[in-house]
């Protein structure tokens, strides 16, 4: 067991995804990648689609696919709001890649939102990162 633990919470619209003591939790933000340990300074951020890893109190890393959403960190706690949040069993697998063909064409067409294709590709690449975890 680790000495020294905070408490994280995920939440997403349907759920309660995560809530449990970590030592460690690790994620991508819109500014890039942060690691949290306890005592970490207080501290807001945008999330942008990447895998986070929970490095739980048992010493188990458990990996989820983490889309868009805030955090609010503090010394004792993490809360991420979450827009969605998946493990890797809960990722149809045909379904991203089917997403990434969509985004990748649209994204050679030059049509419509750039931006938005772009985020459905990354989208579609995590979930297939992390559902290749099972």
């Amino acid at each position: 067991m680790a000495d020294k633990t905070l408490h994280l919470k995920i939440i997403a619209p349907e759920r309660i995804f995560y809530e449990d003591d970590v030592t460690f939790v690790e994620y991508h933000t819109t500014e890039g990648d942060i690691g949290v340990y306890p005592d970490h300074i207080a501290l807001t951020n945008l999330l942008a689609p990447g895998i986070m890893k929970i490095h739980t109190a048992s010493g188990e890393i458990k990996e989820a696919a983490l889309m868009e959403g805030f955090s609010e960190i503090l010394a004792d706690r993490v809360t991420i709001l979450a827009e969605v949040v998946e493990w890797p069993d809960e990722i149809d697998i045909n379904r991203a890649k089917e997403a990434q063909i969509r985004a990748e064409r649209r994204l050679q067409s030059a049509e419509g939102d750039m931006n938005r294709a772009e985020l459905a590709l990354k989208r579609a690449l995590v979930r297939q990162t992390v559902a290749r975890i099972k």
